[in-house]
């Protein structure tokens, strides 16, 4: 039943929604409207109507403490609103199991496992990279309002995530509120630390250089090997799994990973006694036998943006931001780093093809303390990073609607201890106040000019200075601005660095040209937003008579999203001889909606003028653009997150080399 509601905890209750309402992304108040303020401290629901609290419940909120993360088990800190009131008519202690009756009613038996019973309300997160948005999401993460069959550990954190309420209190708070009412999550958070302050490591994180072993789930992924490969050069003991490897897939991936020290186990949560820690990304879901291992064992899970946060807190860090671009930027700012004798670090999603050079992954590498990091807006993860030196480099819409990525991006630059580096599009000028500005317009501190633009290179100037980069395209240019600044502001003269980029070896998958057969290039290339595309088309369509465009779409939810951008895109970037062909979009397994088809796109394409088509298979399609191909064509292969699309690209280049015997 609802606690007895004092003096004393009236006033906390107001407190706390006072405090939660100066939060930089709280929603702005609603007069008369209704709030839940769950005090995680007291492990209580206060329910204010208006500016009265006027009922108490206790709850149980995670075992793990207040995080955000998917994969972590936390409950989800900050701001949200009911989305939806599932249960209405169940009798008490119907059970629940994705959001729907089962028609099984819970009667009191005792039972482990963790029930979802008699009414559950859905929160939605309101906090862009906090609780809303890919890797953090309160509503993806399944977390709930719901009635529990621990009734007796009410009042103490057990839960995995959700906020727990006794069986009779969710029926009388059900009957309370209604979706759109707000819910707010207080306390057990770690709190932002302001610009120029120290930076400790996570104190609830074991050591990573440390005797014990940290286990990634998911290690073949890019992010993760990066984190895992970094962790174990600097003399952690790193263990992981991997479906890929399970399968027996990939073995140059495993083989790069063994060379370093990593022990790699099958992804049946054999591998968690004896670990110290779990690490986990977005693409891990609970249901994975290692979660299921680690949370029986009581080992601390982490996700992959806590053990990258770990890693800028402890270096001098650079940290790239930015919709597109990020991975080119940082391996520019390896290589002149490097070149100009500063030793330093890195940690990035693409594979730098100086480390590969030199027979690594390519995505990590541990050196000195001057670390350069990828900074990743798609899954909010950027909002915990504390680097010295932070790059903006362009605001774009992408995995999410750009005003939510310009609130993370605001929380990123507050969070940054030494300097700033922004790009001068107009969308970023409220980020650019006492931030170096680069670009081409008349505004940027550092400024390309005298730009000329070659089919496999471009030359430009800056205060003076002529460089040299042996990649097309302007957006490459703008790249190397974005790298020369962020150089400056850790002190590397101008001059120092026109010989690192003058022999940039970039990053795979970025136009990297895989050959030429019959006159015919093929190149194969990263480009997976409608940003890219039209960047990657524009770079090929300067170099070749003919553009055979091949795209795969990634994630079915990315690709929803942007749909009418992607149709928009190559509707205006084709030309009428260009030809484009699309492939299914890929699946790499989970809870995702296939809802629709890439074919769906294409007729949309198709219908604005577009000269495109649907790919039913890869075969088929290879033997097409052989077949089709003429001297002076472009074959340009574009997607992300498959592994095999390099392999196929490859396949490509010898059909058409076969084809003229």
């Amino acid at each position: 039943m609802p606690l007895p509601l004092n003096l004393s905890a009236a006033r906390r209750a107001l407190e706390l929604l006072a405090r939660a309402q100066l939060r930089p992304l709280a929603p702005p108040p609603v007069d008369h409207g209704r709030t839940l303020v769950v005090d995680v401290e007291r492990q209580t629901a206060t329910l204010i109507e208006g500016d009265t609290p006027s009922t108490s419940y206790r709850v149980s909120t995670a075992a793990a403490g207040i995080g955000g993360a998917s994969g972590s088990h936390r409950t989800p800190p900050g701001w949200h609103r009911i989305r939806a009131a599932i249960g209405r008519r169940e009798p008490r202690g119907m059970v629940f199991e994705s959001r729907k009756p089962t028609g099984r009613v819970w009667k009191g038996a005792a039972d482990p496992g963790d029930l979802i019973l008699t009414r559950v309300l859905t929160l939605d997160g309101l906090e862009p990279g906090l609780n809303r948005g890919d890797g953090v999401d309160s509503l993806e993460r399944y977390i709930y309002l719901h009635g529990t069959n621990h009734e007796d550990r009410l009042g103490t954190p057990d839960s995995h995530g959700c906020v727990r309420l006794g069986n009779d209190d969710v029926i009388d708070l059900f009957a309370k509120v209604a979706p759109g009412d707000r819910v707010v999550i207080v306390g057990g958070e770690a709190a932002p630390r302001a610009a120029g302050t120290s930076v400790a490591a996570n104190a609830a994180m074991p050591d990573p250089a440390g005797g014990g072993r940290f286990h990634y789930a998911g290690v073949g992924g890019s992010g993760m090997s990066a984190l895992a490969q970094f962790q174990a050069m600097r003399g952690g003991l790193v263990s992981g799994s991997d479906r890929s490897f399970d399968r027996g897939e990939r073995p140059d991936a495993r083989a790069q990973l063994e060379r370093l020290g990593i022990t790699l186990h099958p992804q049946d949560g054999s591998a968690l006694p004896g670990a110290a820690a779990l690490v986990v990304s977005t693409a891990v879901e609970e249901q994975v036998p290692d979660v299921a291992a680690a949370r029986a064992g009581k080992v601390p899970i982490f996700h992959r943006s806590e053990m990258l946060a770990h890693f800028v807190a402890v270096h001098r860090t650079i940290a790239v931001s930015g919709t597109s671009g990020k991975s080119t930027v940082v391996a520019m700012i390896f290589e002149i780093l490097r070149g100009a004798g500063r030793n330093p670090s890195v940690i990035t999603g693409g594979d730098l093809r100086a480390l590969q050079a030199e027979g690594l992954w390519g995505n990590a590498w541990a050196a000195g303390e001057l670390l350069v990091i990828e900074a990743d807006e798609s899954d909010g993860s950027l909002v915990r990073y504390e680097p010295a030196v932070s790059v903006i480099l362009n605001l774009q819409r992408d995995h999410k609607e750009m005003h939510e990525v310009a609130a993370m991006f605001a929380t990123f630059r507050d969070r940054t201890r030494e300097k700033r580096v922004v790009g001068d599009g107009a969308n970023l000028a409220a980020l650019a106040k006492g931030a170096t500005v680069f670009g081409f317009g008349s505004d940027a501190a550092v400024r390309g000019e005298d730009v000329q633009l070659e089919p496999g290179s471009s030359r430009f100037s800056v205060a003076g200075v002529r460089f040299r980069l042996p990649v097309p395209g302007r957006h490459n240019v703008e790249n190397a601005l974005a790298a020369i600044a962020a150089c400056l502001a850790v002190d590397v003269p101008l001059e120092v660095m026109t010989a690192p980029l003058a022999g940039f070896q970039s990053v795979g998958r970025r136009f990297q040209v895989l050959g030429m057969a019959r006159g015919i290039e093929v190149v194969d290339d990263f480009a997976h937003n409608p940003a890219k595309i039209a960047a990657a088309l524009a770079t090929a369509q300067a170099r070749a008579r003919r553009v055979l465009a091949v795209y795969q779409p990634h994630g079915y939810g990315p690709t929803r999203f942007l749909r009418p951008d992607f149709v928009e895109t190559f509707a205006t970037c084709l030309r009428p001889e260009d030809r484009l062909w699309m492939l299914e979009v890929f699946y790499a397994g989970g809870t995702a909606t296939r809802d629709f088809s890439a074919a769906d796109i294409v007729a949309e394409a198709a219908a604005r003028g577009a000269n495109a088509e649907f790919a039913a298979t890869r075969e088929g399609l290879r033997e097409r653009l052989a077949a089709e191909a003429r001297e002076g064509d472009l074959v340009l292969v574009m997607g992300a997150r498959d592994p095999s699309l390099t392999t196929w690209a490859k396949s490509v280049l010898e059909s058409v080399a076969a084809q003229s015997r």
